[in-house]
């Protein structure tokens, strides 16, 4: 009886030992899936972002392009995410200012930079930058870019490009234009307009668009270069005269103007407008904000919305970015040199 009762208790303890340790295994292999998932989760940190508001830096003054553009792209963000993108305006010193702000930024995902052409130009403008041009940002996506549109006040005796520049010719130094300042895209596109035809102008500097372009409604210069988006009204009502576009062809919000190419070959002057985050932001992240950006682009309503602002839209990865900011720098450089600009201490 003993020997039984003894038989029966160890074959008991036996089977609830192995219910036991049965369960701790199963436990344990649980926690290792639920470790292994999370450790999967978190060598990834795009699967979890955005989680909370990002910030979207304009380093611009209210109004233009470079306001109007986030301002697109963040309403669709907020829509698909659920995030707040919030517009952050910080203008000054040619947009060197916004960009500092954002370089020195946590490199996070939630502080986004948009940039223009002076973004690849100030580098040749101003001696000693408060950050690295190409090392303190990492591209994300170039994604439209948009030509110029030479006006002249009505004044001006030239109906078309043939006729202005054999009027600027046969007055040396007399024709004057207005710009943004150095760097900005209306400079560039004047600066080689000047190369390629020999002319010879007097240049007057503004500190932004808004006075340039007050300056050739009142007549104090005689032409600007400007964006179709701020000319548009005063081209239809007649107080300006367009007399072409800087990109290679013709574009469909102004098809009666021709292009500078169609006169000038091989012309062609674009601003180009992309968006940057701090270097070190996990590239997860920068892949997650690249295909978002392209996925907005795309939308019909926002391809007609750019169209009708007078932007193209493009489709560049932050690799092709990349490399397009460091041709453009390339590029304008040694048309900086050439017009003999030295840089700004």
């Amino acid at each position: 009886m003993k020997a039984g009762r003894s038989t029966t208790f160890d074959m008991q303890y036996s089977h609830r030992g192995r219910t036991v340790l049965g369960r701790f295994a199963l436990l344990g292999v649980l926690a290792l899936s639920a470790g292994t998932a999370m450790a999967a989760a978190g060598s990834d940190p795009a699967s979890g972002y955005p989680s909370r508001p990002i910030r979207f830096i304009a380093p611009t003054t209210p109004g233009g392009a470079n306001d109007i553009l986030p301002r697109i792209l963040g309403a669709r963000m907020t829509q698909n995410w659920g995030q707040q993108v919030v517009v952050d305006l910080r203008p000054g010193a040619g947009g060197i200012v916004g960009t500092e702000i954002a370089a020195r930024a946590a490199p996070d995902g939630y502080t986004l930079l948009i940039v223009a052409n002076g973004y690849a130009l100030n580098p040749f403008l101003n001696a000693k930058l408060p950050y690295d041009t190409l090392k303190d940002l990492d591209r994300v996506s170039l994604f439209t870019v948009a030509p110029l549109v030479l006006v002249v006040h009505p004044s001006v005796p030239a109906h078309s490009l043939k006729e202005l520049i054999a009027y600027a010719k046969a007055r040396p130094g007399e024709l004057n234009y207005g710009t943004s300042g150095l760097g900005s895209g209306g400079w560039l596109s004047v600066e080689l307009f000047s190369r390629m035809t020999g002319l010879q102008m007097t240049h007057v500097p503004y500190k932004g668009a808004g006075q340039s372009t007050a300056a050739v409604l009142g007549n104090e210069v005689h032409m600007l270069f400007t964006s179709s988006l701020a000319a548009a009204p005063y081209i239809k009502s007649g107080r300006l005269r367009a007399l072409g576009v800087t990109s290679s062809k013709r574009v469909p919000s102004m098809e009666n103007v021709p292009a500078l190419a169609e006169f000038i070959p091989g012309y062609e002057v674009l601003n180009f407008f992309g968006v940057l985050v701090p270097a070190g932001t996990p590239k997860p992240i920068i892949s997650k904000l690249s295909a978002e950006i392209n996925r907005i682009t795309a939308l019909p309503d926002v391809r007609e919305q750019l169209a009708s602002l007078g932007f193209e839209r493009v489709e560049y990865t932050p690799e092709q970015f990349t490399e397009y900011v460091k041709s453009e720098m390339k590029k304008w450089s040694a048309i900086i040199r050439k017009a003999g600009i030295k840089a700004n201490q």
